[in-house]
C-alpha cells in the first residue's frame, strides 16, 4: 500500500510498542469466519446499465418529489429557483473550501458579504457571521458567546421549553463540562413571563423562539428590556422565511439572532448539509465564533474584500478562544444568498405569505373534522398543533401507505404530554387541492 507513509522498521517498532507480534493481531476479536471476507461483485456493466440501476435504487426512496410533504419541524419543503443550482454548481464555488488568500479569492468572499448583508437586513441586526453549521449549532454558539461576554461570571442559560428539543439538546452538550446551568425547559410551557422571571444575576441570556417548534408566533415586545434589567442578554432563534412577514427580532431589542437557513435555497437532502446563520449587535463582534468578511480597499482605492477581526486565540491559542469552531457551510450560504437575491424583498414576502394564509386555510378544513381539534390559542405562522383522535404513528401510516402523504411529526417523540398530537405544516408549495386531500384523508383515517 503505496499510499501509507510507514515503513516496514516503524510498523515493527509501532507493534512492539503495544504488545502484539503482526497487524492481524489486532482484529482477534473478530471472529475468524468474518474476517477479509470474499467479495462478491456482479459482471460488469455498461454506463447506461449503471444508471438505470442506480435510478431503479433511487425509486425507492420516497421524497417530496414524489410524495405530498406536509411535515416540517425544523426541515421545510420549499421551491427553490433554478438559479440557485446554477450559481452554486460553478466550479469556482463548489471546490473553494476557504478564502484565506483574499487576493485569488474575490468572488468567494464577496459573495460571503453580500450574504451577511441580507441576514442583517432580514434579521435587524447589525453583524452577521458566515457561518454555522445548523441552527441547533448556531444556538449553542449564542450560549458560549453570552458567556464570554459576561466574561464567565454568569454561567446559567435560561431557555425555553418551545425551542426545537434538539437544538436545546446541542446547547447542552455545547455547554457540559464548563459548570454551565441550563433551565427553564425541563416541561412544556407557554409562559414567556415565567422565563424572563427565572432570569437572575447569574444568568448570561435568554433564549427563545419564534414561530417556536409548536409554530406558535411570540409577542417579544418588552423582552429584551426586562432582561437586559438584569444584566443579561435575549437570544431569539428564528424561521428566516417568516421574516418576510413578521417583524424581525432585531425591532424587539434582541442581542443575538440565531436560526436554520435550509428553507433558504437549500433542499432537505435527508437532514444536510444545513445552514446555522448567526447576527448579533455590532458591540459584541469580537466575541462572535466562525467567519467574518470585510469591505475595504487595495492600495490602489479599488474596493475588496477579506476575513476580517478573526482573533489570534481562534487559531494559535485555543485554549483561550471563545469558541474553536473552525468551518462554515459556505456553499450552503451561497445557495441562500442567490435564494435571497433571486426573490428579492417583495419575492421573500410573497413566500412568506403564501406559508402563512395556506396553513391558515389547511387549519379551517381540519378543524371542522370530528375527533380533530386544532390547537389556535396562539396565533401561528405555517405550522400548527393538531389533537388526533387515534395514535399519530398509525394516521401517519396511512396516509404513508394508503393516500401518499407524509404526515406532521408525532410530537410525542419531543413531549410526552403532547401524546395524540400532530405538528403539521403547510407551505407555498402545498396547492389547495393537496390541502383539501389531506383533510378528507384524516376523516378517513379517523375511522
Amino acid at each position: 500500500m503505496s499510499f501509507v507513509p510507514h515503513t516496514e522498521a516503524e510498523r515493527r517498532e509501532m507493534l512492539a510498542r503495544i504488545g502484539v507480534g503482526q497487524i492481524e493481531d489486532l482484529f482477534e476479536a473478530i471472529p475468524a469466519s468474518h474476517r477479509f471476507p470474499t467479495i462478491d461483485l456482479p459482471c460488469p456493466l455498461s454506463e447506461p446499465e449503471v444508471v438505470r440501476e442506480l435510478n431503479r435504487l433511487a425509486d425507492d426512496n420516497l421524497d417530496v418529489a414524489h410524495m405530498t410533504c406536509f411535515l416540517g419541524a425544523g426541515a421545510y419543503h420549499h421551491f427553490i429557483p433554478a438559479i440557485v443550482d446554477h450559481v452554486i454548481s460553478r466550479s469556482e464555488f463548489y471546490t473553494a473550501y476557504t478564502p484565506y488568500q483574499p487576493e485569488i479569492s474575490q468572488g468567494t468572499l464577496q459573495a460571503i458579504f453580500e450574504y451577511q448583508t441580507m441576514i442583517c437586513e432580514l434579521t435587524g441586526m447589525e453583524v452577521s457571521n458566515a457561518s454555522h453549521y445548523d441552527g441547533a449549532t448556531a444556538l449553542a454558539e449564542a450560549a458560549l458567546m453570552a458567556i464570554s461576554i459576561g466574561r464567565g461570571r454568569r454561567k446559567r442559560i435560561v431557555m425555553a421549553p418551545t425551542i426545537h428539543p434538539e437544538y436545546r439538546e446541542t446547547v447542552r452538550t455545547y455547554t457540559q463540562g464548563m459548570g454551565v446551568e441550563v433551565v427553564g425547559d425541563d416541561r412544556l410551557s407557554h409562559d414567556l413571563d415565567a422565563l424572563i422571571d427565572m432570569v437572575d444575576a447569574q444568568t448570561a441570556c435568554l433564549m427563545v423562539q419564534t414561530p417556536t417548534f409548536l409554530g406558535e408566533i411570540l409577542d417579544l415586545q418588552g423582552v429584551a428590556d426586562a432582561v437586559h434589567a438584569k444584566g443579561a442578554l435575549l437570544t431569539v432563534a428564528c424561521n428566516p422565511i417568516s421574516l418576510g412577514l413578521l417583524k424581525p427580532p432585531g425591532a424587539f431589542g434582541a442581542d443575538i439572532v440565531v436560526g436554520e437557513g435550509q428553507a433558504l435555497g437549500s433542499p432537505l437532502n435527508f437532514g444536510g448539509p444545513y445552514l446555522g446563520f448567526f447576527a448579533c449587535r455590532e458591540e459584541y463582534v469580537r466575541r462572535t465564533a466562525g467567519r467574518l468578511v470585510g469591505q475595504t480597499v487595495d492600495t490602489k482605492g479599488r474596493r475588496g474584500y477579506v476575513l476580517t477581526l478573526s482573533t489570534r486565540e481562534q487559531h494559535i491559542r485555543r485554549e483561550r478562544a471563545t469558541s474553536n469552531i473552525c468551518t462554515n457551510q459556505g456553499l450552503v450560504a451561497l445557495a441562500a444568498a442567490v435564494y435571497m437575491a433571486g426573490l428579492g424583498r417583495c419575492g421573500l414576502a410573497e413566500v412568506a405569505r403564501q406559508c402563512y394564509h395556506k396553513a391558515h386555510y389547511a387549519a379551517e378544513a381540519i378543524a371542522v373534522l370530528d375527533g380533530y381539534e386544532v390547537l389556535r390559542s396562539r396565533p401561528f405562522f405555517h405550522e400548527f398543533v393538531v389533537r388526533c383522535p387515534r395514535p399519530v404513528a398509525e394516521i401517519n401510516r396511512e396516509l404513508l401507505y394508503d393516500y401518499e402523504i407524509l404526515g406532521g411529526y408525532d410530537l410525542e417523540h419531543a413531549y410526552p404530554e403532547l401524546a395524540g398530537h400532530m405538528l403539521l405544516c403547510v407551505t407555498e408549495m402545498n396547492t389547495a387541492e393537496e390541502i383539501t386531500r389531506l383533510a378528507e384523508a384524516l376523516e378517513e383515517v379517523a375511522a
